[in-house]
């Protein structure tokens, strides 16, 4: 008896759950709105606005007479001239700390990587002292140190090194790093005005780590030749051209001085920065080694006479402030193309960093800086320089970490290290004539071991394994091939990423949750229990010609998994098919004709075809193509819930 009372119960809910809609909730449902209609203009120029102009620029003017109108404009175009009217004595203290410190630092460090550039010293210091003036009056952030930069002097001294050798003619490939400066800056700026600072986003954190990484190894292992004193060394940056040519000199090429030099001042560096690391009291350490260890290391070649046993060394750095380089851009001829090339590509890694580094630095200190901002002042600081013997300059993390915990307060740190070198170019670069170059090859090693980030690449793998493979392969594209390869992987592998992502959505099977009406993934909520006769599907993303084929197919395979599930349970049929549509933000017409296939395709296998809460712009769009003629305006529900409610007896959902 009880097993036939449950065959009649079972039969009840079949016949229950196939009434297709005749038997509905008695609770009120909500139908969809639908945004009136706007004009194409406004539309337009809604989308225009919040693609170029998110943050609003122009609210500040609002309201505002002429004479302040004028006052604003100024002060958005140098900032300088709206902190600069309450600055006072204590910030100038902590400015002056900060600046003597940074200064510290990043003379030695430019002497390195003018040479990691293939540039002579001096410019690694010219720099240093017309680029930082400019920022400070153009530039919004407070913490920035602007300079030459590790990752942009190797991109620089690679790219101009493959169109013109440094060592036989030295004078077109300064002018080439000129142009290509240049035309850095004209990257920079017109990003800026044209407000297209979102095009650095689409490199993805991963990609960068990556990158920078691999730029580490590949700067590390470049610098071997100065620790080991090698005369002959591979131009190829990849690993391979780089420890042949360590280990095919090792019996002629080595010179234990020079190795000797090397190894101490290196390990005095690491020491130093490890006491800075385990007490941020004593930050100021790492920042004075450098230029400590320039100091000693000269003192003892100068009395030894070292160089004259094989220890190479700086020999002459011209004095005098930057010379006028106008004259030496090419606006014309072979070489233009190949700057603009060099130049954009060395402009938009050096505005990344940067940036990346502001926004750092500003949410420390909880304020805002304005990207597009950024990048108008970075570039008109890269075309000056260009026009005054500079190379792309930028902002540098470790100086700009240490001008942090100098306690900088405003960008007059940097006019502070600017006068500062203005001294050094001035009256001590003659000083500079015995360093060694093992010396500063100690220095850039030590500097960028902070690039390579061990922990976030394990992040990274824990996190998104999608995302570890853009970081490996830019690494690897770095190490193995070449800097710009590297850089091309990494750009190549996050447009892939986007493109997967785009391309095949996410989808979901619904469940309800026991005791409510709230319907969520039966895989994150293993609790939720289906509807019987009806199949539930989230969709989650935006529909567009790139998936919506994919959509449309995979919500049939759903169907049919189901289908066979349910046939080999003995459960009711599928007699409806709903799809949450909140996900949803956008949909174009191969969207819609999608949506239209798919409801020909239900309707052959007698499975009605439900929407539910679909978006403004959605539904906007679904009424424009008259989808909701098609299906029926009754298919179209405001939750989940109402649409099951609608399709299936009251009693039935509330037991499950």
């Amino acid at each position: 008896m009880a097993s036939k009372s449950h065959s009649n119960d079972e039969m009840d809910i079949r016949s229950l759950s196939s009434s297709r809609c005749h038997v509905h909730n008695t609770q009120y449902l909500h139908k969809v709105g639908v945004p009136p209609k706007r004009n194409l203009f406004r539309e337009f120029t809604a989308t225009v606005k919040e693609t170029f102009f998110a943050d609003d620029p122009l609210r500040p003017f609002r309201d505002q007479p002429s004479s302040q109108k004028l006052i604003l404009g100024a002060q958005a175009i140098f900032p300088i001239l709206e902190w600069g009217r309450s600055y006072s004595w204590r910030k100038f203290r902590g400015d002056i700390i900060a600046g003597l410190t940074i200064a510290s630092l990043c003379i030695p460090q430019d002497i390195g990587y003018a040479k990691l550039a293939n540039l002579d010293p001096q410019y690694g210091l010219y720099s240093s002292f017309i680029p930082p003036l400019v920022y400070a009056f153009m530039g919004s952030s407070r913490d920035i140190a602007i300079g030459p930069v590790a990752v942009v002097s190797l991109l620089l001294g690679t790219m101009l090194s493959s169109e013109i050798d440094p060592s036989k003619n030295a004078v077109e490939y300064r002018r080439l790093a000129f142009t290509a400066t240049f035309f850095a800056g004209i990257t920079q700026a017109t990003l800026g005005f044209l407000r297209l600072g979102f095009l650095i986003d689409f490199l993805s954190h991963a990609a960068i780590v990556g990158f920078m990484g691999g730029a580490a190894v590949t700067i590390a292992l470049q610098q071997l030749k100065g620790l080991l004193g090698i005369k002959e060394f591979t131009k190829k940056p990849d690993i391979v051209s780089v420890m042949h040519s360590v280990w095919g000199n090792v019996h002629h090429g080595w010179n234990w001085q020079t190795i000797l030099i090397g190894v101490i001042f290196l390990s005095f560096l690491l020491f130093a920065k490890y006491i800075g690391k385990r007490n941020r009291k004593f930050f100021w350490v790492p920042s004075i080694a450098p230029l400590i260890s320039v100091v000693l290391s000269t003192f003892f070649v100068y009395v030894t006479h070292a160089e004259k046993k094989g220890v190479q060394i700086v020999r002459n750095i011209e004095k005098g402030i930057n010379p006028s380089s106008v004259n030496q851009i090419y606006f014309s001829g072979e070489y233009l193309l190949k700057g603009l090339k060099i130049g954009a590509v060395a402009g938009m890694i050096a505005l990344m960093e940067a940036v990346a580094i502001g926004r750092t630095f500003a949410s420390m200190k909880d304020y805002q800086i304005d990207g597009n901002k950024e990048m108008v002042a970075l570039g008109v600081m890269n075309v000056v320089g260009s026009m005054t013997s500079c190379y792309v300059a930028t902002g540098s993390f470790s100086r700009s970490a240490v001008n942090f915990m100098a306690g900088c307060e405003t960008a007059v740190s940097n006019i502070i290290m600017s006068c500062v070198v203005f001294l050094t170019l001035e009256f001590i670069t003659p000083l500079f004539k015995y360093t060694p170059n093992a010396v500063l090859a100690a220095i850039i090693i030590s500097a960028v071991v902070g690039l390579f980030d061990v922990q976030a690449a394990i992040l990274i793998w824990k996190i998104d394994k999608l995302d570890f493979v853009a970081c490996l392969g830019a690494f690897l594209g770095v190490v193995f091939a070449s800097v710009e390869i590297g850089l091309l992987v990494a750009v190549t592998i996050s447009f892939a990423k986007i493109l997967l992502q785009v391309t095949r959505p996410r989808t979901a099977i619904l469940g309800k949750l026991p005791r409510s009406s709230v319907y969520r993934n039966i895989q994150q909520y293993p609790e939720a229990a289906k509807v019987p006769g009806i199949l539930i599907v989230m969709v989650d993303s935006a529909i567009y010609f790139s998936n919506s084929n994919y959509v449309k197919e995979r919500i049939l395979r759903w169907l049919m998994d189901e289908e066979e599930r349910v046939k080999a349970a003995c459960q009711p049929t599928i007699q409806s098919l709903i799809v949450e549509m909140s996900p949803v933000t956008d949909i174009d017409t191969s969207g819609i004709h999608a949506l239209e296939e798919l409801h020909r395709s239900l309707q052959k296998k007698g499975v009605q075809f439900i929407l539910a809460n679909p978006g403004p712009v959605v539904i906007e769009k679904l009424y424009a193509s008259n989808f909701e003629n098609l299906i029926g305006e009754d298919k179209i529900f405001l939750t989940v819930a109402d649409a099951v409610s609608s399709c299936a007896p009251k009693q039935l959902v509330e037991e499950v």
